[in-house]
């Protein structure tokens, strides 16, 4: 995997070995940031971050900061090592459930422009319904939540649905608060 675009464009990175996670591949990464747009100065909280791919992303692409949220320690050393690797700042590793640091990003009074929720396409169904409702809570009016699942799944949130694009097996949806 390589990073698509910005200040890193063409870097490798790393993704956790074995079948735990599943990186969203380099063609998913760079048309969902077409959708997405320009990300200079952004705050990004990517979820169920796996590899870290999206959030790296954005960091090469000028987000100002993005919180790793990962639940796997080996995922968790992944992330931190790409960061290492490819020199980028303004970063933050949480190796906790996503719903935990939700929970605590809120508390805390913390929001973001841009959230990636990339969850195991298995566990959609039951992250469905508890999933908007959180994320509308650190989000900023007008913010983006960029949503991956598998290419049948079409998410249903309580947000308004930007648009759902197909790319191979993989769905991105974004939804705006």
């Amino acid at each position: 995997m390589r990073i698509v675009a910005g200040e890193r464009r063409g870097a490798r990175i790393a993704a956790p070995k074995g079948t735990h996670t599943r990186p969203t591949s380099d063609r998913a990464r760079e048309a969902a940031y077409n959708l997405i747009g320009p990300v200079d100065g952004a705050t990004v909280l990517d979820l169920f971050a796996g590899s870290g791919a999206m959030g790296l992303e954005a960091l090469s692409r000028g987000a100002r900061r993005c919180v790793f949220v990962e639940s796997d320690r080996a995922a968790c050393r992944v992330i931190r090592d790409n960061l290492a690797t490819l020199r980028l700042t303004g970063a933050l590793v949480l190796c906790k459930d996503a719903f935990q640091a939700l929970r605590e990003e809120r508390a805390a009074g913390r929001t973001y422009d841009l959230v990636l929720a990339d969850p195991p396409y298995g566990a959609w169904n039951d992250l469905e319904a508890r999933l908007g409702e959180a994320v509308a809570a650190v989000l900023v009016p007008d913010g983006l939540l960029v949503v991956e699942t598998a290419a049948k799944v079409e998410p249903q949130l309580p947000l308004d649905l930007v648009t759902s694009r197909r790319y191979g097996s993989a769905r991105i949806t974004l939804f705006s608060r």
